[in-house]
């Protein structure tokens, strides 16, 4: 992919106060997070992220994370706070994800030492409009902090892909030199704890992105 005039997007993940939501969408993020993971120390309902929601200024999307809900736990979110994208973690199956009528992206689990060929997750899930590789293993939750070998990521992909997993305002930069990828994905690298995000986390963020992608374009 020709990186002239690029920019990588950008996503905030586990928002769960209504002035975070609105700092990102100042900050220029592209989309924002809501995670309704059971277990996970971000997770929210469907009511709580609908009040999220009207933080979200224009043209800034939202995201909603599931790992292994149910089919009516999905829909609900749909009907209460209307995504623009879905988000899988679990072992949901390409049936399972499409079935909603709305674009979705299916996280990899890389933090197993799994090796993934671009064919068999192409074959596998042939409906997903992204892949995010994260650094979980298998069975896990994202968010873990940790980063994985960028360098495993399966070459020869035919749509985009997010990178997720342990990156910070420290290491973006030399993430997305290495990487190259459409997007990148944040949760804790922008906390204090777990769903509280800071502000100033936020924005070096943001910056290193840029310059990231300024330095493409030198």
């Amino acid at each position: 992919m020709t990186r002239t005039l690029y920019r990588t997007r950008i996503k905030f993940c586990g928002m769960t106060r209504p002035g975070d939501v609105r700092l990102a969408g100042e900050l220029g993020v592209d989309a924002v997070g809501f995670v309704f993971a059971e277990g996970s120390p971000r997770q929210v309902t469907a009511m709580q992220a609908r009040q999220l929601r009207l933080a979200l200024a224009p043209m800034v999307g939202a995201v909603a994370l599931f790992r292994d809900n149910s089919a009516a736990e999905v829909r609900e979110v749909v009907r209460q706070v209307r995504p623009s994208l879905l988000q899988f973690h679990g072992n949901e199956d390409d049936a399972f994800c499409r079935a909603f009528r709305l674009p979705w992206m299916k996280a990899v689990p890389m933090g197993g030492g799994e090796a993934w060929d671009a064919r068999a997750l192409q074959q596998h899930w042939p409906n997903a409009a992204a892949f995010l590789f994260d650094s979980h293993g298998t069975g896990g939750a994202g968010g873990t902090g940790h980063a994985f070998d960028w360098s495993r990521i399966p070459t020869g992909l035919h749509r985009p892909f997010v990178l997720a997993g342990g990156i910070t305002a420290d290491n973006v930069h030399d993430a997305i030199q290495a990487t190259l990828p459409w997007a990148v994905d944040v949760a804790s690298g922008i906390e204090v704890s777990p769903g509280i995000k800071d502000g100033e986390k936020m924005r070096r963020f943001v910056a290193e992105v840029r310059r990231a992608d300024c330095a493409e374009m030198d």
